[in-house]
């Protein structure tokens, strides 16, 4: 009977593509395995996959993509994305059970690979007798508060919103702010803190736990998980890092993509610049701003008098924070001040709602990219040598500003007011900083370093290679 390994992601495109360049790796070191990708109908605008999973679908053909049946959540009161994520998944515990026993009957399943927030799945696969591991498409840094977070939930009665200026003391991690949690974190008393909290005393059952990320990235973080630091009142499965995982090309569709020309324009502009000259701003799939502040990013930018690439969305709506409903075209002339397109023509260009990222961070003219911190939008950066600065919206961005500017110093951090408002002045400064200081120019010297040693990680011998190796070999073995 043929091998099989299956890979559950969770639904947003990047946990998606993640997953799937992980199923492309291991398909280099063992060609044989048959790659299967359980996929959850998502709950709400997450990125456009079906050109990305028919472009792997052509491409790869070991890769088979099993698409489950949509579930309708039936909570009214969700106050978080990811706690309305959490509930699909749960409801798909059943298909997930029926999709398994399908793929077993013609497989012998060596393991399930899944999300941390498919986590329900775990108690399947202990159902029917496959092996279980983790893959977190987030890096090292959220691994250690996540074990760690039964302990912290042990040693306070108090939600995490409620601890201002009180920092946390995390193995492996400088002093972390409570407040700099993800949201589903903060209040203790809301559902998708439950959830998580149940999660994590599901970890230490896992087989194993794969990280995008590779440990010269976050060495002192991955020396404390391994050491048990972050589980001390259970097992810690064993830990691989085998990042940093990227999409190798960017033709997957971001939300809201625009046309071929808009995008061959925009590289082609960038063809025209200088080299390192100009500042890329971009704000992963889902990032929002309001009017007054593109107001303030745009005078910032043209204050500044450097060259930019800035993908504007619209600002948010239907009371949300984060772009999970469908968004329309920007009018640009109505977004922006009056004048500023024309009067930055020569050194700025502005696209809508989408950009081909990871073709933008590897070329020659771009010198520093203002980043969310989402962890792919981050490891892309560093794969392609780029200087960062960091403006955390959402997720656990705030916590890897935490290991970029702190612990790496490789990011200078965009400060913000209690409400996440950033003045021009302060946009201005950031990328003035990062263009054209003695630190910015010492943080860019950092970042190629890191670039280095993340091809490194991933070549023949290096330590991401030997970490999957490693764990391939144990599955050959059946441990």
């Amino acid at each position: 009977m043929e091998e099989a390994l299956v890979l559950y992601p969770s639904p947003p495109i990047g946990h998606l593509v993640s997953m799937v360049e992980l199923g492309k790796l291991i398909l280099t070191h063992r060609p044989s395995l048959s790659i299967h990708i359980l996929i959850a109908a998502s709950p709400y605008v997450a990125g456009k996959a079906d050109k990305y999973m028919a472009t792997v679908s052509a491409t790869v053909p070991s890769i088979d993509f099993h698409h489950l049946p949509i579930v309708t959540p039936v909570s009214t009161n969700i106050t978080h994305h990811e706690e309305l994520t959490l509930e699909v998944l749960h409801l798909s515990k059943p298909h997930v059970h029926e999709e398994l026993l399908n793929i077993s009957k013609r497989y012998k399943i060596r393991g399930l690979v899944m999300d941390f927030f498919c986590t329900s799945g775990l108690s399947v696969a202990t159902e029917l007798d496959i092996p279980s591991y983790f893959f977190l498409t987030s890096g090292a840094c959220f691994l250690a508060f996540f074990l760690y977070l039964p302990t912290l939930h042990q040693k306070t009665s108090k939600s995490f919103k409620d601890m201002k200026d009180h920092y946390l003391d995390i193995p492996g991690l400088p002093p972390l702010l409570a407040t700099d949690l993800p949201n589903p974190f903060l209040d203790r008393d809301n559902q998708a803190y439950q959830h998580f909290l149940d999660f994590a005393t599901q970890f230490p059952q896992a087989s194993g736990i794969m990280i995008n990320t590779f440990e010269l990235l976050e060495s002192r973080v991955v020396k404390a998980i391994s050491d048990g630091l972050c589980v001390p009142n259970n097992r810690t499965p064993p830990i691989s890092c085998i990042g940093p995982l990227i999409v190798a090309d960017d033709k997957r569709g971001g939300s809201g993509k625009s046309s071929p020309e808009d995008v061959h324009e925009c590289l082609s502009w960038l063809d025209s610049q200088p080299s390192q000259s100009v500042v890329f701003l971009c704000f992963g799939s889902l990032g929002l701003f309001t009017k007054e502040q593109l107001w303030e990013i745009a005078a910032g930018l043209e204050n500044s008098g450097q060259r930019f690439l800035w993908v504007v969305r619209n600002p948010p709506s239907h009371n949300l924070k984060v772009a999970i409903k469908e968004q329309g075209e920007p009018d640009l002339d109505s977004l922006l001040p009056e004048g500023f397109l024309e009067r930055t023509k020569e050194r700025g260009y502005v696209v809508k709602s989408w950009a081909p990222q990871v073709a933008i961070v590897n070329h020659s003219s771009v010198g520093g990219f203002v980043t969310h911190c989402g962890w792919n939008s981050t490891l892309e950066a560093v794969f392609a040598g780029l200087p960062m600065v960091a403006w955390p919206l959402y997720a656990e961005q705030r916590l890897n500003r935490v290991v970029l500017v702190e612990e790496m110093k490789l990011a200078l951090s965009m400060n913000e007011s209690e409400d996440g408002f950033v003045s021009a002045d302060e946009v201005e400064k950031k990328v003035r900083g990062l263009m054209e200081s003695k630190e910015g120019k010492m943080i860019r010297e950092r970042a190629l370093a890191m670039k280095n040693e993340a091809k490194a990680a991933l070549s023949e011998g290096g330590s991401s290679h030997v970490a999957l190796s490693k764990l391939l070999e144990s599955w050959k073995h059946g441990k």
